[in-house]
């Protein structure tokens, strides 16, 4: 389980403009779901936007028209007849507010309008909505999410990211049609989002420890790793000589049952092992794994440290369902029993 507000504190690391003072009213609301949580931050999200304007870029046109602008389609002129009627197909590029970015802003919009989130939401929503009358709704189903950000449009990372869980991973079409919550965001998506979480986190509150999602080279006795898939590490955190990798997961069952008897994921197990082998090459035992799982309601629960091959491994569950000072607490004690600072 995890406390609604939790995720807003969960987004904030994600994303460090939530930390701005637009957004700290969000995080002294209640939310009933996690849909109404990310409304209210696309709300406040969208509302700074048109402060500084909504972001434009060239789109390409193609028009009949009776004066002449950008270039003329001679072929599509001919084919059409226009010249008949006084008039030519021109290609020409517009600077317009119909971005694809934009777009995808006011499908989501749209889509939450018409969902059962309150009253009071989705008027601020239409309010919002009137500055979109000149962008065109896409089809949800078929948004592309690979977009490119760069320093003109970086304020849009983060409203791109709430629209992305808000359609992928809070809604649900129904047979006739309308749109409903779902219970929550699937696993696939909090597991994203429960990385991204515990990596800035790290980096933000505990400076004197270096925190990345690095790369760990293969150990291979002549160096040749053609091939071999990559490995990469949720978080690393670095101090001095000594590491600790951490491969955070966010599962609906933190073990595996058979025969009434419960045991750790063995393909999760196999993997931090394996990340720690290869990453402490001369055996130093300086290098330490451990999988931490997202606590769940289950009766048994992982919390084990073990000695492997030099190594220490070990096991937690982060309980998230508590107030967040309590969260903090945890991810704390984790710098604390591998380091000598905190």
């Amino acid at each position: 389980m995890i406390r609604i507000q939790n995720i807003y504190y969960m987004l904030s690391y994600a994303f460090q403009v939530l930390n701005e003072d637009g957004y700290k009213q969000v995080a002294t609301e209640e939310f009933e779901n996690a849909a109404e949580l990310c409304a209210a931050i696309l709300i406040k999200g969208v509302s700074s936007q048109l402060k500084r304007g909504l972001g434009k870029e060239y789109i390409f046109q193609t028009e009949e028209l009776s004066t002449l602008r950008g270039k003329i389609d001679i072929s599509a002129s001919v084919k059409e007849q226009t010249m008949l009627r006084k008039r030519l197909v021109c290609n020409y590029d517009e600077f317009s507010v119909n971005s694809y970015m934009n777009r995808i802003i006011r499908t989501t919009m749209d889509t939450l309008v018409r969902s059962n989130i309150s009253k009071d939401r989705k008027k601020q929503l239409r309010k919002l909505l009137i500055y979109f009358a000149e962008v065109e709704p896409l089809n949800r189903e078929s948004i592309n999410w690979k977009l490119q950000f760069n320093k003109n449009n970086q304020t849009y990372q983060m409203l791109i990211s709430i629209c992305y869980l808000i359609l992928k991973g809070l809604l649900q079409t129904t047979s006739d049609g309308s749109t409903k919550l779902m219970d929550f965001l699937d696993e696939q998506r909090m597991c994203r989002l429960y990385e991204k979480f515990i990596l800035e986190y790290f980096k933000k509150e505990h400076p004197e420890v270096k925190a990345s999602a690095s790369q760990i080279p293969w150990d291979t006795d002549d160096g040749y790793r053609e091939m071999l898939p990559v490995m990469q590490s949720d978080i690393m955190l670095k101090q001095g000589d000594r590491t600790l990798v951490i491969d955070a997961k966010y599962y609906a069952h933190t073990t595996q049952k058979q025969y009434d008897v419960n045991t750790l994921h063995s393909g999760n197990l196999y993997q931090i092992f394996t990340y720690v082998k290869n990453l402490d090459t001369g055996n130093t035992g300086n290098v330490s794994g451990m999988l931490l799982y997202a606590k769940t309601d289950e009766l048994v629960l992982p919390n084990n440290n073990y000695k492997m091959g030099g190594n220490a491994i070990s096991v937690k569950t982060l309980d998230l369902d508590c107030d967040f000072a309590e969260i903090r607490k945890q991810l704390d004690d984790i710098v604390g029993s591998c380091f000598e600072t905190i």
